[in-house]
């Protein structure tokens, strides 16, 4: 490793750019300047040894084996096969990127870089008419398709495969899965068009006039107090409720285990933090428009009754703020069930990127830790839900700021007693929602391996992936220390065949 690294500087020193997926890990690496001094002085020396020290406490355990029948003088190898730690993106993309070798790529990633994968359950797109979910898909989501598609971002499903097909090749690699989302307000991205529609005529008169042709709300739905929006909307209330009762029960139906966790609400924190979310009212003045009443605590308690016990509920958000865990620990108090908190941490404007690089931006080593630890005051596992980490450019350096900028924060996060996992958003350029920076994958559009791809798989299956030889003692215990997860350990017996086993250091 530090040979490869003296070779990278030197190209640099003769070059004045990285070489290809080298990516400087210090400021003494740094030969090209890509980071500036003060983005170093952030992530100093002793920032990096604390950050290993708390590596080595939260994410290692130690572990030991005892074998029978290994030859004497035998050694024992131990090989990590897999990690107990989440290191996940969306698979929003799934066979949708235009040719059959960009998908295989794609594909590839899941099981060799990541073991989880987030499956987009949007209910917009998952349920475009009401009673006719589209989980095992049709014509329109086969590769065929997309691959004639030339503005496949034009497509309403695009990013929104069906769901059997993609939950079906996760279990054939024995991929986690987490399904995102089951209730949210954002009427873009995840209220069905056709929810009005149940409304009684009155209510759809009123419910009309909410809103600008443009789909913005008016005056009228703010000036309309609670009380008189219940009244307005008192039938309603009731069918949404019971509408989104119905989609989790009918998705619980479909899937039972075979999705490991939720995120069951998303993005509730503003209204908690706006007052509007009120225990026992049967409808929610939310920012997104109406809501239940109550919808976290309703939607929690309606995915506690229908999925077992064994699945993950999380809840979401990207609120990085007390607020947050406030509206946690309340949920909590209350008696829902939260397995996992999730925080999202977007940098989508390419100039916080470059802020960052020159010292002056977000997520410097100081504020991560203070945000993560006001989040870990419920005593939940987090989750690294949704991570965008954008270049400032589509140049050489741009994308070297890119990978550093990765690596650090990976590394920092991995670090954290509370962290259970983190996923990766957008993995190929170019790919993401409207919006959504063009540059923040770890491949090119054409499947082409970034600078920030390298800094990831040198992380997850170099740095913390542990493979070692060991010598039992006289009773043939070999004891040693490693990162969580599932290994094969592999022995010469008394009669010169191999064996192996599977062993779970947990």
């Amino acid at each position: 490793m530090k040979r490869a690294l003296l070779i990278a500087a030197l190209l640099l020193a003769a070059h004045g750019a990285p070489a290809q997926g080298y990516i400087p890990a210090s400021r003494a690496e740094d030969t090209g300047g890509c980071m500036s001094p003060e983005y170093w002085e952030q992530w100093n020396p002793a920032e990096q040894a604390r950050i290993d020290r708390d590596i080595e406490r939260h994410r290692k355990a130690d572990g030991e084996v005892t074998l029978s029948d290994i030859a004497a003088g035998s050694e024992v190898r131990i090989e990590q096969i897999s990690h107990d730690f989440v290191f996940g993106a969306h698979i929003f993309n799934f066979e949708q990127l235009g040719k059959k070798e960009y998908n295989d790529r794609y594909k590839e990633l899941f099981g060799t870089l990541f073991n989880s994968a987030t499956v987009a359950f949007y209910w917009k797109t998952l349920e475009p008419e009401p009673g006719r979910p589209r989980f095992g898909g049709e014509y329109r989501d086969s590769e065929a398709f997309w691959n004639e598609q030339q503005r496949p971002w034009e497509q309403p499903h695009w990013r929104r495969p069906a769901t059997d097909r993609v939950v079906d090749f996760c279990k054939s690699r024995g991929i986690r899965t987490h399904g995102h989302v089951l209730i949210w307000g954002n009427r873009r991205w995840h209220h069905p068009e056709w929810l009005p529609d149940f409304m009684t005529p009155e209510e759809r008169v009123r419910w009309d006039g909410f809103f600008t042709p443009d789909g913005r709300l008016t005056d009228e739905y703010p000036r309309m107090g609670l009380d008189e929006l219940e009244r307005t909307f008192a039938r309603y209330a009731d069918t949404l409720e019971y509408l989104y009762d119905k989609r989790i029960r009918d998705i619980s139906a479909r899937y039972g285990e075979r999705i490991d966790s939720w995120d069951v609400v998303n993005e509730s924190a503003t209204d908690e933090e706006r007052g509007v979310i009120l225990p026992g009212r049967r409808l929610c003045k939310s920012g997104y428009g109406l809501m239940p009443g109550d919808y976290p605590y309703r939607a929690l308690k309606s995915a506690e009754k229908h999925f077992s016990a064994g699945v993950a509920l999380n809840i979401n958000d990207y609120r990085r703020a007390p607020v947050y865990a406030r509206q946690v620990n309340e949920l909590l108090r209350r008696g829902c069930k939260i397995d996992i908190m999730g925080v999202q941490m977007h940098l989508f404007d390419p100039r916080a990127s470059l802020a960052i690089a020159e010292g002056r931006g977000p997520q410097s080593p100081a504020e991560v830790r203070s945000y993560l630890e006001e989040l870990s005051a419920p005593g939940l596992p987090l989750h690294l839900s949704e991570i965008t980490i954008t270049a400032p450019g589509t140049d050489e350096r741009s994308r070297t700021i890119q990978a550093v900028i990765a690596r650090n924060l990976y590394r920092l996060w991995f670090s954290c007693e509370r962290m259970m996992g983190i996923t990766w958003w957008n993995v190929v350029d170019d790919c993401g929602a409207p919006g959504e920076p063009s540059a923040s994958g770890l491949f090119t559009r054409d499947m082409q391996p970034k600078p920030v791809y390298h800094a990831l798989d040198g992380l997850i299956n170099g740095e913390w992936t542990t493979r070692l030889s060991a010598r039992p003692d006289e009773r043939g215990t070999v004891r040693f220390r490693g990162f969580r997860g599932r290994y094969r350990i592999s022995w010469t017996d008394r009669s010169g065949q191999e064996q192996s086993k599977e062993y779970h250091l947990k």
